[in-house]
């Protein structure tokens, strides 16, 4: 299981774990770590909307709803300052997800969030 540490916010924000890409979210004032995409189709779901009630994640390609309880519940992590240290999964979320040849590396990257996902967390 890798644990990772990366910022919350700005450049390298995202990390790709065995060719999974994970971004630190706030929904509802709870931050957390979730999957980049979406589990439908593999839309942008670091672009997502949230619904009023801030239970859900709205696709941007097709407005598939996803449960922000759920996609809390599938990384742990601990956020300090600007930075988050998670603990990914020994595998992708998806097995066609990544190839055999990049299982188990991690890299960082920039993926921008929607302005709905980079809302400042309540206080820690």
């Amino acid at each position: 299981m890798p644990v990772v540490s990366f910022p919350v916010a700005g450049r390298e924000n995202c990390v790709v774990v065995s060719g999974t890409a994970y971004v630190y979210a706030t929904v509802g004032g709870r931050g957390f770590v979730m999957n980049a995409q979406c589990p439908h189709r593999g839309g942008p779901l670091h672009l997502a909307g949230v619904t009023p009630d801030a239970g859900r994640l709205v696709c941007p390609w097709h407005d598939r709803k996803t449960s922000a309880a759920r996609l809390r519940a599938e990384v742990p992590a601990v956020r300090t300052g600007n930075r988050v240290t998670a603990v990914f999964p020994d595998r992708p979320a998806r097995a066609a997800a990544a190839p055999a040849d990049v299982c188990g590396r991690t890299s960082r990257e920039y993926r921008p969030l929607s302005a709905e996902l980079a809302r400042p967390a309540a206080a820690l």
